[in-house]
């Protein structure tokens, strides 16, 4: 029945780190006493956490990104999944995509982006720790799945009404049916990790799958799942809150290697983007995130800020077309999607100056308001926002780059043609306007006062 003829409790291994299995679940209300804010605890102790030699990312855009809006249609997946293969580059960074396979549309959509061939992302499913639901990752044959094994007591006592051990051993029976079933890898999420007992528990659970790993030659990979945006990145935050010492104890403690640990964060407060740098420079290889950051309540790590990161940190985009952040916000406004326009790298407004003093300084060079060369690096050139506020560099701004577009060399701001547009923008406001002037009535100024140079 099983290719590795013994059940896995019967595996013969050295236990160093025991399960504490305790009768009453440990809530650290000291820490999370629910009717306050959560407590930040400095332990005093700085590990010596370090950088994994290799990072990348992941994706769960049609994971828990579905669970935050209307589902994706099969023809809005098929097209994601081309714009995210677009940005991963053929190195990978990138490197595999989590679905759903519950539904007949799960499995049609898993289908679709399968049979596109892409070596990244892989496509990966999810599923819960339980018989029935990895009898549906055996029938549709793919290689890789995560698994649901939540870890704090939070869901062990209050969810599941078990003990410790009773829960550990019902992972540990779906562990054993994919290593019986020959899958090359699994990934278990830690769920909740960032309230658990780590001495008790999260060390226990993955001593026994690293044992199991060794023992049974199939490839366990542990997700860190900060599910309630717990996490913190200080120095010497105390366990179970601090991502640098949970990574340094289970890497000094068990060894496991940087490449079969991964991050996944959640932006309750705020801190789910610095939260996945942190666990990248401690030592976890691979930074689970969703488009725009989509996911459940406050969402994911945003992917678009993760690509820039990567690339900030390694110093290299390592083949990524970053212009296909561009095209997918893109997309997403398509179909719908409200984008806010201060949001970082897409937003309609994120690299657009409503003030004249910027615009006045972007005239001289744009690197001076600009974060980067955003036409070049995202198609997305430079703009001013017209206001009362843009004064006459702002109008002189808007003007040029229309003038570009058309090989017409710049004018200057103090050009007649741009006054008067300029006396116009000013009238607007003093007959009370309080909405930005729109780019079509800029247009209508901008053809009726420069139409000698547009014949």
């Amino acid at each position: 029945m099983s290719v590795l003829n013994s059940n896995w409790q019967n595996i013969e291994k050295t236990v160093k780190h025991p399960l504490l299995d305790v009768e009453e679940p440990n809530l650290m209300r000291e820490i999370f006493p629910y009717n306050e804010i959560p407590k930040t605890i400095f332990d005093g102790v700085t590990v010596n956490a370090r950088p994994a030699k290799e990072i990348w990312i992941t994706d769960t855009t049609f994971r828990d990104g579905q669970q935050a809006r209307p589902p994706y249609s099969i023809e809005q997946v098929s097209k994601l999944f081309d714009l995210i293969s677009r940005l991963s580059g053929p190195n990978g960074v990138i490197r595999q995509s989590e679905f759903f396979i519950y539904s007949e549309s799960d499995r049609e959509i898993l289908e679709e982006v399968r049979n596109k061939g892409y070596k990244f992302p892989e496509v990966t499913s999810w599923i819960r720790a339980n018989a029935s639901d990895f009898e549906l990752v055996r029938n549709i044959g793919i290689k890789e799945t995560g698994l649901l094994t939540s870890i704090s007591d939070y869901h062990i006592f209050m969810k599941f009404k078990k003990t410790r051990r009773q829960v550990l051993n019902s992972f540990m029976e779906v562990v054993q049916a994919a290593a019986d079933a020959g899958m090359e890898a699994i990934r278990c999420h830690f769920e909740d990790i960032t309230r658990a007992d780590f001495w008790g528990t999260v060390v226990p659970f993955a001593e026994e799958l690293m044992n199991f790993s060794a023992k049974t030659g199939l490839k366990i990979k542990i997700r860190l799942c900060d599910t309630m945006g717990y996490g913190l990145p200080y120095p010497d935050a105390a366990l179970p809150r601090s991502i640098q010492k949970m990574v340094y104890y289970l890497q000094r403690e068990l060894g496991i290697p940087s490449e079969l640990l991964e991050w996944h964060g959640h932006n309750d407060f705020h801190k789910v983007h610095i939260n996945s740098v942190t666990a990248w420079l401690s030592g976890v290889a691979a930074a689970n995130s969703t488009i725009l950051g989509f996911g459940e309540r406050t969402g994911n790590s945003p992917m678009e800020a993760l690509v820039v990161e990567y690339a900030s940190l390694t110093g290299s985009a390592n083949g990524m077309d970053l212009t296909a952040i561009t095209d997918i916000a893109n997309y997403l406004r398509e179909i719908g999607t409200v984008i806010p326009h201060n949001y970082p790298f897409v937003g309609e407004r994120f690299n657009v100056t409503m003030a004249g003093i910027h615009a006045d300084g972007v005239i001289k060079n744009e690197e001076i308001y600009n974060i980067f060369d955003t036409a070049k690096i995202l198609n997305r050139p430079l703009g001013v926002h017209l206001t009362d506020r843009s004064g006459i560099a702002g109008v002189g701004f808007w003007i040029n780059q229309e003038l570009q577009k058309r090989g017409i060399p710049p004018v200057d701001k103090r050009n007649p043609k741009v006054a008067k547009i300029f006396e116009w923008v000013e009238q607007q406001y003093k007959d009370g306007r309080i909405t930005s002037i729109s780019p079509e009535e800029m247009m209508q100024q901008f053809q009726l006062h420069f139409a000698d140079l547009l014949k």
